[in-house]
């Protein structure tokens, strides 16, 4: 979730004590609703883009972790190997990254996310140089020691906008998104006020009685990485009232979550933009409601009122596999602190502090969505037709040495890494997912329901 290295951090921190009490005001971009769209100006949605994919025998999801450029490469690593492995469904052979279905995501992970939505296949030709190797923090960290930024009326989240609006997404909009046989990309963060994530998708700007179509790419991913204090929440109006059964919809999902505490506390945190009294929304660092991108898709599904309900909405038929890719670029940064008996400095307590918390609620939100995986996958079997249910996780420990997973913890949440690391980080998505069981077990599966298509 922290974006800058220690020494650059303490520097800034100390400008804190200048800039505390100067205050910003959030530049609005998003858009009152605009009614009578047209066909080829059919809001982001889930359901929307998930119908435009051709159908298959898998529901592949990806989700993507928060952690800077190490998350983002990590990720770029698991796309350019899914891309690169072929599999034969309904007769052909095919990419296995051209099933994919929905990409989850937060923090560092949006940036790739947002740029394979935005850019397909052409992600590899680009990525590296437009993102990854692009000193992108030196950058930021020259805007905000920029005294007319301190003073500024728009802040310094704004200028992060700018920056990633011009050099990485080039001034696209969520309707840029909206392309056939492109996956739904959600881009999470969480709402300051109320502690809910908020994902970026016309279901939720539905909420706001607001459109997403014109809304900048680069604003949304710059709202699921802005870590608080160092960056201005990224502020959307909202412009409730509307006559879009925004309520009737919101009771709806009251009576799904009935006996559920967890989901009881989601439809409230939503529920709280029905009040009028409060006009506008601060939006944070996803990674603090759930650093993992898991919940996005628990929640979705199971605000649907289950896995069935789910698939019938986004247009989903005879899947046989269901299967997730979690890919989790946390790091355990705070171990050197065992290793002298001096006081930990700000930076290493305010890490430690922060891995504490990643790793005890990534731990509760793995275990939640395992759980519901398998129960998802007995939903949606049938008497004649098992759907299969598969849950990919890939992190460092999963690395083969102490060396290598040392290695990679030593590598900083920052947004500028060295051409080697982001080299290493890259390898090392690729042959994680390879190397994984799960995934081994699945290409498998696939291909023996293929030798038995051609049998019968």
């Amino acid at each position: 979730m922290q974006l800058f290295t220690a020494l650059k951090l303490t520097f800034i921190s100390l400008l804190f004590f200048i800039i505390a009490g100067c205050s910003s005001i959030g530049v609005i971009s998003n858009d009152k609703y605009k009614k009578n769209l047209t066909p080829s100006q059919h809001e982001y949605s889930m359901s929307s883009v998930i119908q435009n994919k051709p159908q298959g025998d898998i529901a592949l999801v990806l989700t993507f972790s928060g952690g800077g450029t190490r998350a983002a490469a990590l990720a770029y690593g698991v796309l350019q190997e899914l891309n690169e492995t072929t599999i034969r469904l309904q007769h052909k052979n095919l990419s296995l990254l051209d099933e994919v279905d929905i990409i989850s995501s937060v923090s560092g992970g949006s940036f790739i996310a947002a740029y394979y939505g935005l850019k397909g296949k052409r992600t590899f030709d680009d990525f590296e140089k437009v993102m990854l190797k692009q000193d992108i923090e030196y950058q930021l960290i020259s805007g905000l020691l920029n005294p007319f930024q301190w003073f500024g009326s728009t802040g310094r989240t704004e200028m992060a906008v700018q920056l990633y609006n011009q050099s990485i997404f080039k001034g696209a909009t969520f309707s840029d998104l909206n392309k056939p046989n492109r996956p739904l990309i959600l881009i999470n963060a969480t709402d300051l006020s109320n502690g809910v994530r908020f994902s970026f998708t016309q279901d939720y700007f539905d909420l706001i009685c607001s459109n997403i179509n014109d809304f900048p790419l680069a604003k949304a991913v710059t709202a699921s990485s802005a870590v608080p204090v160092v960056f201005n929440p990224v502020v959307l109006k909202n412009y409730y009232p509307c006559n879009n059964n925004v309520n009737q919809r919101l009771k709806k999902l009251a009576n799904i979550s009935k006996t559920n505490y967890e989901l009881q506390q989601t439809i409230s945190g939503l529920k709280s933009y029905t009040n009028t009294v409060y006009p506008y929304l601060h939006l944070v660092d996803g990674g603090i409601s759930d650093n993992l991108g898991l919940r996005a898709i628990y929640e979705a599904i199971e605000l649907s009122g289950g896995a069935n309900a789910f698939m019938k909405k986004v247009g989903k038929h005879n899947v046989k596999h269901i299967a997730v890719i979690a890919v989790d670029a946390s790091t355990q940064s705070t171990k050197s602190i065992r290793l002298t008996n001096e006081s930990p400095s700000i930076q290493q307590s305010m890490d430690a502090v922060t891995d504490i918390q990643i790793h005890r609620y990534n731990i509760a939100t793995l275990q939640l969505f395992e759980k519901s995986l398998e129960k998802w996958g007995k939903e949606l079997s049938t008497a004649t037709q098992k759907v299969v249910p598969h849950f990919i996780k890939l992190n460092f420990d999963q690395l083969p040495s102490n060396e290598e997973r040392a290695e990679f913890n030593l590598i900083p949440t920052s947004l500028t890494l060295t051409e080697p690391e982001i080299t290493k980080l890259i390898k090392a998505g690729r042959s994680l997912l390879k190397n994984n069981l799960q995934f081994q077990l699945l290409l498998q599966v696939l291909d023996n329901d293929q030798t038995a298509n051609k049998a019968q």
